[in-house]
């Protein structure tokens, strides 16, 4: 799961973060004002193409999406069934 984790956090820190800013994977992304709702979209279809999943939309909210740990927590559901 720490791999999954780093592989998230890298895509955010290569994806968004404009600056040198630090990204840890409690670090809140959305309401920390680092993704964006457009940019939550294109985080979504990297998560589906990279694990082989399908994150329904009802379930791609922005507090789903707010921190690694919890991207990693909803990715975890559907990679179990």
């Amino acid at each position: 799961m720490e791999d999954m984790k780093e592989v998230i956090r890298q895509y955010v820190i290569n994806e968004y973060v404009e600056d040198d800013s630090e990204i840890q994977n409690d670090t809140p992304l959305i309401s920390g004002g680092i993704v964006d709702s457009f940019s939550m979209v294109s985080l979504k279809r990297f998560l589906e193409n990279k694990y082989h999943i399908s994150i329904p939309d009802e379930k791609a909210t922005p507090e789903a999406f707010d921190t690694v740990d919890k991207i990693v927590d909803l990715i975890q559901e559907y990679i179990k069934g």
